[in-house]
Parts: C-alpha cells; sequence; structure tokens
C-alpha cells in the first residue's frame, strides 16, 4: 500500500529561498557549536552560502536562521567562544560579516549580525531569515500558524505555533533600536518588516524608500553597522486556545524584553503642566466656546463642535486631579454645569453633539465607543460625589444595554444612534467591527453595578466579554478600549475568583502589547523623542494618539493597582514598564517640547498648532514623521492631570510631594512618618523622588527600607528635590529630619 502523504500547510507556494533552504540542509551541513536552551538544541552550521542556525527539539522540528544572507564563496573563522556565547567572522565578496550568537538568561536565543562592507554597498535583495522545519529539516512539510506579525512601525515581533511535527511556539523578535543607524544610511523605515508568510518568517531589512523600487543609499564602505539582531524565545505547548496563546505571548515576551535596547526614563514636570494646561483651558479663547449659556470645549484647537466625549473625558481628569490635589477649580464647575444639555430626553441616553450642532454633521451618527465612553466618565463624576452626573448616567443606562442585546454584544464601526441601523458595519474584509467596544461596555457595566448594586449590570458585563471570546490578537480595535476591557476582565475575576476573566484579561493585555512600538527610533524627527513602548491609538494607525496614552496609562495603572499580587509575573513587569515609559514619552506630544520643525506646518486636518498652548498634539510618529498632522487635541488635555493625579502623591499638609515610577499606596502613621508601598514587580528598581512642595523648604528627610530600617541615600538632591533608585516592590518609610546622606 503507498504511503499515505503528510498533509503540509496551505501556502499557495514555495519561493526560491525556501526551496534552496531545503537543497542546503539536505546535504546535511555540520555542527561546529551547540547550545542548548531547555531541551531545545542550537547548531551552527556552516552551508553552502550562509552560515545556519538550526534549533532542534528532538523528533518534533524546529527553526533555521540565516546569518549573511547573500549567495556566494565565504571564508570563516571563529573569534570568540564561550560557555554560552560564540563569535564569528565570515569573509565574503561584499565584506566581512560579524555573527554573534548567544543564550541570554538560559531562555532566550540572540543572533546578531553585522556587517563592514568592502565597498559603497547597494543592498537590493535580502531575504527573511527564519524557515520553519519539519522533522527531517524540510521547511515545506512543516504545519503551523503565525498568530501575530508586525504591524506598521510596531514592535518587530512575530508570534507563531508549529503544530506539526509539534515543535511548539516561537516568539521572534527584531531590537529594532539596534538598526538605526541602518535605517538612516539606506533612509528606509521598518514598516512591517517582521512578519512573512508560512514558512518563510521573521525579518526582512528595508532596502530602498520605496518599497521595491531600486535603492539609492549605500552603506558606507569600511564602516561597520547592525544590519539584525534578533532574539527568539521557544515553549513546547503549541497554545491552542486564545487564553493559553495569550499567556505564553506576554512570558516570552517578558523574557526577551530585558535584551532589547532601551532609552533612560526621564523625568517631568507634570505638576507645572498641569497648571498651564488648566489656566489654558480657562483663559485660552481657542479653548471653548459658550452655548445655552454653558462653557463647552472645542476637540482641537479653534476647531469642532463641543463633544460629550471630550467634556466628560477632560472634566473627569480634572476633577480626578482636584481630588489628588485638596482644591476646586472654577473650570470644574463651568464645564460641569452644562453636561446635562448632552442628554437625549427622548432616546434615554448621552448623544455625541449638542441639540444645536451643524448641518455639516450628522446629529445621529454614532461611533459604537463613543455611546459608552462619555458614560465612563459620568460614573468616574458620579463615583467623585457629582450628582448630577450619576442621574445621567442612571437615566442612560436602558438605552446602553438595549443598544448592545441589539447588536448581540458585536459592534458596528458607526451606526444611528436613533434607529440602530448600520451606518459603517466593519473595518475589514473579514467582518470586524469595534472589537474590543465590548470591553469598555463591560468596563461601564462594572460601574453601574457599583453605583446601584444592580446584577443585571454583572450579567451584561458577562455577556459582553463572553462576544469577545476567540478574537485572539484580533481583539484590539482602539488601544484605549482594549486597556479598559482588560480592567473590566479583572474586576470581575476579583469578584469571583473561580472563573477564567483573569485569563481573558491577559488575551486583551497581549493585544495591547502587540500594537506598541518596543524600539527607540531615531530616524527623522522621531531623534527629537522617545517613543518606546509607545501604543499605536488603532489597530492600523501609523501614529500614538496623545489621548489613548494617557488614557492607557490610567487604565492599566488601576488594573496594576487592583490586581498586585495577583496578576501573572510576566504581565506586571511589562505593564508596569509600559505605565513607566508612558509618563516620559507623552511629554513629547505638547508642541512646546519638540523643536518648531518637527511639527506639522501645512495641512493640519483640525484646527491650528498653537505651540503657546498646554495642549498635547494628536500624533507622534516612530518612522518621523512631522508631529501633529492630526491636529493639536484639547481632549486630550486631561492627561496632565492624570499623570499628576496617578504618578505623584501630594502628601497631605507635609511640605513635599512623592514621584514613583510605580503605582504606590501611601499612609500617614500617627507618630507624623509618611509609609509608602510601592506596587511595581519584584526583582526590579525605579525612581522615587520627593519633591519640594509650591514654596515650601523642601526639609531633610530619612528615607528607609521597612523590612531592614536600611537607610536609603539619595543618588541626586538639590534644594528642589531628593532622588533616589529603590526596589520597585519595597515599603518606605520617610521621616523628616537627617537625610541619610553619608
Amino acid at each position: 500500500m503507498a504511503k499515505k502523504s503528510k498533509p503540509v500547510t496551505q501556502v499557495p507556494g514555495f519561493s526560491s529561498e525556501t526551496l534552496a533552504v531545503r537543497r542546503d540542509l539536505a546535504e546535511a551541513p555540520a555542527s561546529i557549536r551547540t547550545f542548548t536552551i531547555a531541551d531545545v538544541s542550537v547548531d551552527v552550521c556552516p552551508g553552502r552560502d550562509t552560515v545556519w542556525v538550526i534549533v532542534r527539539r528532538p523528533g518534533k522540528g524546529g527553526v533555521v536562521l540565516r546569518t549573511n544572507p547573500w549567495p556566494g564563496p565565504y571564508d570563516l573563522t571563529s573569534k570568540t567562544q564561550e560557555a554560552a556565547r560564540g563569535v564569528w567572522e565570515v569573509r565574503a565578496s561584499v565584506g566581512t560579516w560579524t555573527v554573534d550568537i548567544a543564550v541570554l538568561d538560559a531562555r532566550v536565543l540572540r543572533i546578531k549580525l553585522s556587517l563592514m562592507p568592502a565597498t559603497d554597498l547597494l543592498l537590493a535583495f535580502w531575504p527573511r531569515d527564519l524557515y520553519v522545519l519539519d522533522e527531517n529539516d524540510d521547511p515545506t512539510r512543516a504545519l503551523g500558524e503565525v498568530e501575530a506579525a508586525q504591524r506598521g512601525v510596531n514592535g518587530g515581533l512575530c508570534y507563531f505555533h508549529m503544530t506539526e511535527p509539534g515543535f511548539g511556539t516561537v516568539l521572534y523578535a527584531q531590537n529594532l533600536t539596534a538598526l538605526n543607524e541602518y535605517f538612516k544610511a539606506t533612509k528606509t523605515k521598518p514598516d512591517g518588516v517582521v512578519g512573512g508568510r508560512w514558512p518563510s518568517l521573521g525579518y526582512q531589512p528595508p532596502t530602498s524608500p520605496m518599497g521595491y523600487a531600486p535603492p539609492e543609499s549605500p552603506l558606507s564602505a569600511g564602516q561597520e553597522i547592525v544590519l539584525s539582531d534578533a532574539l527568539l524565545s521557544f515553549r513546547e505547548d503549541e497554545a491552542p486556545d486564545e487564553m493559553k496563546s495569550a499567556r505564553l505571548f506576554i512570558e516570552m515576551l517578558a523574557d526577551i524584553y530585558p535584551h532589547l535596547d532601551k532609552p533612560d526614563v526621564k523625568f517631568h514636570d507634570w505638576i507645572d503642566r498641569a497648571e498651564r494646561t488648566l489656566k489654558d483651558l480657562a483663559h485660552a479663547p481657542q479653548a471653548s466656546l459658550t452655548h445655552y449659556g454653558h462653557t463647552y470645549l472645542h476637540a482641537y484647537t479653534d476647531a469642532e463642535y463641543p463633544d460629550s466625549m471630550v467634556q466628560m473625558s477632560v472634566l473627569a481628569s480634572l476633577r480626578e486631579w482636584e481630588l489628588a490635589e485638596g482644591r476646586s477649580e472654577t473650570l470644574s464647575h463651568d464645564l460641569a454645569a452644562g453636561i446635562g444639555r448632552f442628554f437625549d430626553a427622548d432616546l434615554r441616553t448621552i448623544r455625541r453633539y449638542l441639540p444645536n450642532v451643524g448641518k455639516d454633521k450628522n446629529p445621529d451618527a454614532v461611533d459604537s465607543w463613543y455611546l459608552f465612553h462619555p458614560l465612563m466618565n459620568l460614573a468616574r463624576l458620579a463615583k467623585a460625589g457629582n450628582a448630577q452626573a450619576e442621574k445621567l448616567f442612571r437615566e442612560s443606562l436602558d438605552y446602553t444595554v438595549k443598544s448592545a442585546r441589539h447588536f448581540q454584544y458585536v459592534w458596528p464601526i458607526q451606526f444611528n444612534i436613533a434607529d440602530f441601523s448600520v451606518i459603517t458595519p466593519a473595518r475589514s474584509p473579514q467582518g470586524r467591527g469595534q472589537t474590543d467596544a465590548g470591553g469598555l461596555y463591560a468596563y461601564v457595566m462594572l460601574l453601574a453595578h457599583e453605583l446601584t448594586q444592580d446584577s443585571l449590570y454583572l450579567e451584561e458585563a458577562r455577556a459582553a466579554l463572553h462576544a469577545l471570546e476567540g478574537n485572539r490578537f484580533n481583539l484590539a480595535y482602539q488601544t484605549n478600549l482594549t486597556a479598559w476591557g482588560a480592567v473590566a476582565c479583572l474586576k470581575l475575576w476579583l469578584m469571583e475568583r473561580q472563573s477564567g476573566y483573569l485569563d481573558q484579561s491577559l488575551v486583551f493585555v497581549a493585544s495591547f502589547l502587540h500594537n506598541c512600538e518596543l524600539w527607540d527610533s531615531d530616524i527623522d524627527n522621531a531623534r527629537h523623542y522617545t517613543n518606546f513602548f509607545g501604543v499605536t491609538c488603532l489597530h492600523d494607525a501609523p501614529y500614538m494618539a496623545a489621548y489613548e496614552c494617557f488614557e492607557t496609562f490610567a487604565a492599566f495603572d488601576e488594573y496594576l493597582r487592583l490586581g498586585y499580587d495577583d496578576i501573572p509575573p510576566a504581565a506586571k513587569r511589562l505593564l508596569c514598564e509600559y505605565r513607566r515609559f508612558a509618563q516620559d514619552l507623552t511629554w513629547y506630544f505638547y508642541p512646546d517640547a519638540l523643536p518648531e520643525d518637527a511639527i506639522a506646518k501645512d495641512n493640519v486636518r483640525n484646527g491650528y498648532i498653537d505651540r503657546n498652548l498646554s495642549f498635547p498634539l494628536e500624533d507622534l510618529y516612530g518612522d518621523g514623521q512631522p508631529a501633529g498632522q492630526v491636529g493639536q487635541e484639547i481632549y486630550g488635555a486631561g492627561g496632565a492631570f492624570i499623570f499628576v493625579a496617578r504618578a505623584f502623591n501630594a502628601c497631605g499638609d507635609k511640605p513635599f510631594r512623592l514621584f514613583c515610577d510605580f503605582p504606590m499606596d501611601v499612609s500617614h502613621e500617627e507618630d507624623g512618618a509618611v509609609r509608602v508601598k510601592l506596587q511595581g514587580p519584584v526583582g526590579q528598581a525605579g525612581r522615587f523622588r520627593i519633591l519640594k512642595k509650591g514654596r515650601k523648604h523642601l526639609p531633610p528627610i530619612a528615607m528607609t527600607l521597612a523590612e531592614t530600617q536600611i537607610v536609603v541615600a539619595s543618588r541626586a538632591s538639590t534644594g528642589q528635590f531628593h532622588d533616589y533608585e529603590v526596589p520597585a516592590d519595597c515599603m518606605l518609610i520617610l521621616r523628616i529630619g537627617d537625610s541619610g546622606k553619608k
């Protein structure tokens, strides 16, 4: 009987590079060095045209990685051999390659490739560097699926599973920060360069600014340049369900993350920024206008009609800042006074626009998330004591639930608020609408339960989250909604403890991380700011947006405080890092933090840009495009208030305030001491700063670790602050007195 052929992954065909890999490996190139990572072997094997790195799990296939990419004879010389590292020099016609292979922390494989060109070198083509293999080293016979690949200039990630012959799961990450000099030399951008089509995956460097056009900018002769810095993590588990897949992705990314090049996180004066923002909101004529005798905010500088999302977001953020600082501002009362005008008494819900919106707008058109977002902030205001906000929130709930049930918790992009007719059904040919809007809806329902104690809203939250199952890495539509969905899952899990909602929260977290720019660009205008760990605002957006950056900061700050030690360590580490970098990155959305020539001047889509106003630009670009092309966000002005309220602590009547990279819980002892519990990840450290408050003198302060009574010495101290590096999860005791400096 003829042997039944083995099934293969359905692909339209195989590239010549894939067939060349099969031919070369069929000759069984000899290994000159073997490394091990758990039960995975890593063999360095010189082939016909390149040095292969073959990763295998016995009897279960593996992957092979190409180092030097171009064909031709070469000479190979060993330069360095250590227990977990080997360095080889490859001399070929194009120049001298350095291949640096290392096992990091016994968990991660690093393959770093650099080239010193023999002549000014134009790069016309570069094949992908990773191929999947079956148990016979054949790249055409392995079965599997790519779960997630790089989107735009987000992190250079490729996450895939190999189901047959069962190698398991691989996360490939390209350390794009190390490649900045290559991108600048070739005038290219790493847009969608990591991914591929099965079985040819990994990294394919850009070679021309115009894609497939001939290259025009060479690498300079005699100047060594890094061309690839690949980091890989492996797991035997094939992760068939989305929750297991998300958890594995987060764990593997946490393994790789310490080895990515990162900028230093800078401290910024958000205290002053909040004061300047308050002043501009209150007094700049471009910020607001009057309708029905009330003050309403523009969405952009002197542009757009009053909008409930804008009004509620800025108001709720301002109110949180007031409570944190022990203040009450006239602007807060003025903005709150007019919110009732957004309520439609016939539909019994909050509308996007006021009743007198211009004829150039369709007053009934609403993006799905826009229905829920103002309600979230009404609930925040209600919990802060605003009775009118609570009344409007409660009166809007029936309509909100009705809309969710009408769409069966699967929302279109846009619909008619009057009759639920769909205006824009989907964002993709696959029929996906606002996939994560259900996460925000669930969060709003949980706020409704907190305010009403009605179990109906718990059931609504559960139904919405159940409808989101199966989206995997397509879950993220708009990343602030994704973040609130993670918080909703965690809150439900904390109520029940036995459910799978904690695991579902990780699906939201994984989808969010997939949309982060896990590198620090030095391309064009990006050299003036950091984009590291910035999140793009939409699943397919080319830019990071100020509003989404600060709101995801707020959401994950809540997630970390609520979950604390219940959050899996890998997720906690990565989200704490996101929170830490967000305080730095978001600063550069403000036009006065950027050089004038880095900001868009013509064809600004909404309003105009005024560098004197302390409102953020909407858009920053990882690829260095001019910032602010979309406009200057007034609706993003709440960011300064949120950073002060969440990252600082006013410390009551003490003559100082506190700042920390990580969430902190501050309490006051009867003897006058201040106790601070930091809620960061075990084994990490970060900035803790004691700052002068207003015009008060900053006294010497003794700070000790509560468990050991060891005095913590400041690493920098001025009349304005004392700055420390402390363990991210420690308990600190502060007393006015001897500073402890030696």
